[in-house]
């Protein structure tokens, strides 16, 4: 498994200068099913994506929780819905609750297909839901637009923190907050 920690920024603050490349992004992959991990890794990973796995729905959260806690989350979590456990829902119920990954994206990877289904998942918070088995150009497209969205989001971020840093250094001495 790779190292939640591996890729956590190095930043002195904000600054006014556009970001640079984000680099890789990183993902979780959650199956506890082998060959599903492999299918999923051989592809996001020929995409340039740094990957990591969890096998349960417990170990996602420990895993996700530790990397947000080094200050290094993960981009997206692709989870899938049946696992030991805590299901697929409960874990992605259990983030979105979570204030240190509520942003982070959730594209469901299932093999259930009926209409009930996609609503729970979406009832859970997920972003995107992908069905099984797997599309490469449908996975790499979905993963690419909701990695687009998760950059543009820190990007904003980023920006607004940067203005605040500015409008307060421009308030006079004693000038209320």
């Amino acid at each position: 498994m790779a190292d939640p920690a591996a890729a956590a920024p190095q930043s002195g603050g904000p600054s006014p200068a556009a970001s640079p490349d984000p680099g890789p992004s990183k993902l979780l992959i959650a199956d506890d099913n082998l060959p599903n991990c492999e299918l999923l890794d051989a592809v996001l990973s020929e995409q340039g994506h740094e990957v990591a796995f969890a096998h349960d729905g417990a170990e996602t959260l420990e895993v996700a929780s530790a990397a947000a806690e080094q200050g290094a989350p993960f981009d997206l979590v692709l989870l899938d819905i049946m696992m030991p456990k805590l299901s697929g829902y409960e874990v992605c119920q259990r983030m979105k609750a979570d204030p240190a990954l509520a942003s982070t994206p959730v594209l469901m990877v299932t093999a259930l297909h009926e209409t009930g289904d996609i609503e729970k998942a979406v009832d859970a918070g997920c972003d995107d839901f992908l069905s099984k088995p797997i599309n490469g150009v449908e996975l790499k497209t979905r993963v690419r637009s909701l990695l687009r969205v998760r950059h543009l989001t820190n990007e904003r971020d980023r920006l607004l923190a940067y203005l605040s840093e500015v409008d307060d250094r421009e308030k006079p001495p004693g000038a209320a907050a």
